[in-house]
Order: C-alpha cells, then sequence, then structure tokens
C-alpha cells in the first residue's frame, strides 16, 4: 500500500494511510485463511509453503515449534517468522495462538464437506450448491480481510467529494457502473470510465476534495492504473479495490480495499467470483456514504423511486 507524508503524498512515508501511524492489529483466527489466500500469489515460494500449511492444518501446525514448522515446510526459521508478520502477526508466537482458535473454532463447526471445483458434467444442482458455497465463502473472505480503518477513510472522502470517478475494464467496469449509480441515485455526482482514453482526460479534471477509484482485481491492469496515477498526481483522493494488496495500482491509491483472491476453474473464470467481493467492497462504501449524508440521500433516494415508479407499474400492466 502506498505510504502517505505528514506534510504531503508519495510512497515510503511513515505510517499507513487512515491508521494514525500505528501498527493495524492482527487479523482475527477466523481471518488467517482468508488472508493467507488474499497474500499467496505475492509470496515467495518458501513462504507460501509456510503459509499454506498453516491454512490447512491450523491444529496440527499450532503445535509445533518455529523449527518444527520450519522443518515440516522445508524452509528456514527467518521464513517462518517473516511469513507470519506477512500475515499481520508480530511474531511467530502470535501466530500459533492464532492457529490454536482457528482450530478450536473448527472443532466447533466444520466447514461443509463440498468442493467449488465444477465438472462439465456435473448435474446442474451440484452446480447450483458449488456456486452458492463458492459466493458465500468468496464474501466471507473478503468482509474477513477488509480494513475497516481504510474503508471508513475512503466513505469520509466519497461522502465529501465534489466529484467521483470510477474506474474498470471487463467485469470490474460492471462493478464501477455499479457503485456510481448508487452514489447518483443519492444526489451525488459520480461517472464510471471503461474507455481508457475518456478515464485519463476526465482524471485530468479532478482536483483536491475529488476521488477517483479504481477497481481492479489483478492491481495491474494498465487502463486502470493510468488514470488513478494522473488523478492522484492532481491531488484527488484515490481509492483502489482490488485483489493484491501489494499491486502495481495501489502505488497510487491513498486507501486500500482488498477483496478475496479468486478461485479459479475452467468454468468458472476468476472475473466472476472477483466480482463478488467486488460488490461487497461497493455496497458497504454506499451503505457507508448513505449514513454519513442521510439528511440529503433519503430524499433524493425517495425522489428517485418516485421518478421510476410510473415505469415499474406500467410493467406489471402490461401492454
Amino acid at each position: 500500500m502506498k505510504e502517505i507524508f505528514a506534510s504531503g503524498r508519495g510512497p515510503g512515508g511513515p505510517g499507513a494511510p487512515g491508521t494514525g501511524g500505528g501498527a493495524p492489529a492482527p487479523p482475527a483466527p477466523a481471518a488467517l485463511a482468508a488472508k493467507v489466500r488474499m497474500l499467496a500469489p505475492s509470496m515467495t515460494r518458501s513462504m507460501q509453503r509456510v503459509a499454506e500449511a498453516v491454512a490447512d492444518d491450523p491444529a496440527g501446525c499450532a503445535a509445533l515449534t518455529v523449527t518444527g514448522l520450519a522443518e515440516l515446510t522445508g524452509t528456514s526459521e527467518a521464513t517462518v517468522v517473516r511469513t507470519a508478520r506477512l500475515l499481520g502477526y508480530p511474531g511467530y508466537r502470535d501466530l500459533r495462538l492464532a492457529l490454536a482458535g482457528l482450530a478450536a473454532q473448527q472443532q466447533s463447526g466444520r466447514a461443509p464437506a463440498i468442493t467449488t471445483d465444477i465438472a462439465v458434467d456435473d448435474p446442474i444442482a451440484d452446480v447450483v450448491a458449488k456456486l452458492a458455497y463458492d459466493e458465500q465463502q468468496t464474501l466471507a473472505d473478503t468482509a474477513a480481510g477488509l480494513d475497516t480503518v481504510q474503508l471508513a477513510a475512503a466513505v469520509t472522502a466519497l461522502a465529501g467529494a465534489r466529484r467521483t470517478d470510477v474506474y474498470g475494464v471487463g467485469a470490474s467496469g460492471l462493478v464501477a457502473q455499479d457503485l456510481t449509480q448508487k452514489l447518483l441515485r443519492i444526489g451525488l455526482l459520480a461517472h464510471a470510465h471503461s474507455d481508457p482514453h475518456l478515464a485519463v482526460t476526465n482524471a485530468v479534471q479532478l482536483r483536491p476534495g475529488d476521488v477517483a477509484i479504481a477497481v481492479t482485481h489483478s492491481g495491474s491492469t494498465g487502463d486502470v492504473i493510468e488514470p488513478l496515477r494522473v488523478a492522484f498526481e492532481h491531488g484527488a483522493t484515490t481509492v483502489a479495490v482490488t485483489g493484491r494488496p501489494d499491486s502495481p495500482v495501489t502505488q497510487y491509491a491513498d486507501h486500500v480495499l482488498t477483496t478475496s483472491t479468486a478461485r479459479e476453474s475452467e468454468l468458472r473464470p476468476a472475473a466472476m467470483s472477483s466480482r463478488t467481493g467486488q460488490l461487497l467492497v461497493v455496497d458497504c462504501l454506499f451503505v457507508g456514504v448513505a449514513q454519513r449524508t442521510y439528511e440529503s440521500a433519503a430524499p433524493a433516494l425517495s425522489a428517485s423511486y418516485e421518478a421510476l415508479a410510473h415505469r415499474h407499474r406500467a410493467a406489471r400492466r402490461g401492454p
């Protein structure tokens, strides 16, 4: 995540934005598996082995010393400690405590024995069950890993923004449109941009007091990164909604909202499950802004419903 100087903006400054410079609290035991899935793609292979081991067998790993876990995973003690810190724990001792807590939770109520791998010959009932479970897991993982301090800061910026631009392409472009439509319904000025040329030319017009949001699961989509960079350089408050907290887009983000890492299969592209997590973040942003601006948002929302009511009545009557 890009850091912010107290006297200016730019990478490398002390303290993450919105945190007041303090270290974030370690993730709760229930969030550990989600954290592993989220960060694994950015880890070295040796760190991935440690992370996968603790996620797959929390009870077994909780019983191991740092030396024992290093031997189990074929890594070093230093790698184990680095992995624990990357996952959000001050040291391995704290990670072991979280593993013990997670193991106890799993013993008291195990997850259903279902896999999200969909085969070509699966009955449609199995497809429904697997997709429903995967959607639920994506939402749970996103909620567990979402930084509420960053979310609250983004809500504050949106609630007071003169104008909001949202950038996204492909499936993420649909999410960008969803957010702008919600903001428009409560009387806020918002635009969604999927055309990279229009996105950049609009970003040039942004200034302090405006907000720019980039929606990109990979965090490396150039057509989304470029307008966010331009908006950042022109002083707008910038937000990244991404599944990769260390991806290039975060270099230009004042606030980073992380979604669950998508589980891709042949019949279920990553864009499908990643969009589920993005839509949850969008809904959180919208509800937070509506709360902050309730006195103006409620009448605007009521007016928009009333403006469309005759269309719904006509549809019910039919031709």
